[in-house]
């Protein structure tokens, strides 16, 4: 019995020595695991805080993005407005160079015009009365009776050749009656004349037409003959003498 007693108690001594042993490990390996412990804790709190920013830059990217697709819109919505207005502007431009192109040929044109009718009106002074008809008319009336086309018609076979003329057509009336009514009926009967002849194709260009009305001062208006001689139109033919000088 002693005998076991001093060999359980050694064991137990050994065990306790191993148990404190153990115990004394197992605190030093914890003590030196809490640092690394706090680093790896350290670690991931910061990488918790690093995915977060990375989640706020990831909005605030997409945010960037996508004011960068409206402004790239806004940056082509501004360039095809540029576009159309300098198509514009050159439409208008090519509109413009056009319209001075006309503008050139008009000017041409009146140059032209205007260097003929200063001819002309040099020439003025070198027309001769060529021939003189008078057309008669009834009362109070405008139309041409065939005797009075037969005139017409004389004259206008003299014009068949002719270039250079003018007629003047002068319209009178006799002094019974209102002088309004009488200075219309003047201007239906020179316009009649004008109409005859211009149906027989004199130019109308050629033609100066005026209705005087009783304002004839040479009119006698007392007989019956003198009446009838103031219903009348006249019609006077001038050409151009080329032999003449100004």
């Amino acid at each position: 019995m002693n005998m076991l007693k001093w060999t359980v108690i050694p064991a137990v001594a050994g065990l306790a020595l191993i148990s404190q042993g153990c115990l004394a490990t197992k605190k030093n390996v914890q003590q030196q695991i809490a640092p690394v412990q706090a680093q790896v804790n350290q670690v991931q709190k910061q990488a918790t805080d690093n995915k977060q920013s990375i989640g706020d830059l990831d909005r605030q990217v997409a945010g960037v993005d996508e004011k960068a697709v409206e402004a790239g819109k806004r940056a082509q919505q501004a360039a095809d407005a540029a576009q159309r207005a300098s198509d514009a502007a050159a439409h208008a431009n090519d509109t413009a160079n056009q319209a001075g192109q006309k503008a050139d040929v008009a000017k041409a044109s009146a140059d032209q015009v205007g260097a003929k009718l200063d001819q002309d009106v040099a020439n003025l002074d070198n027309y001769r009365l060529q021939d003189t008809q008078k057309v008669y008319f009834g009362i109070g009336k405008s139309n041409l009776i065939k005797d009075e086309q037969a005139k017409l018609d004389q004259t206008i076979q003299s014009l068949a050749s002719a270039k250079n003329y003018v007629i003047e057509v002068e319209g009178f009336t006799d002094r019974t009656g209102n002088k309004d009514f009488n200075l219309a009926l003047s201007d239906r009967r020179a316009d009649a004349v004008l109409r005859y002849l211009t149906l027989h194709n004199v130019p109308l260009r050629k033609i100066h037409v005026v209705g005087v009305g009783t304002e004839d001062p040479n009119a006698v208006n007392k007989t019956r003959a003198d009446r009838k001689e103031n219903r009348r139109v006249d019609l006077r033919l001038y050409t151009l003498d080329l032999t003449a000088k100004n």
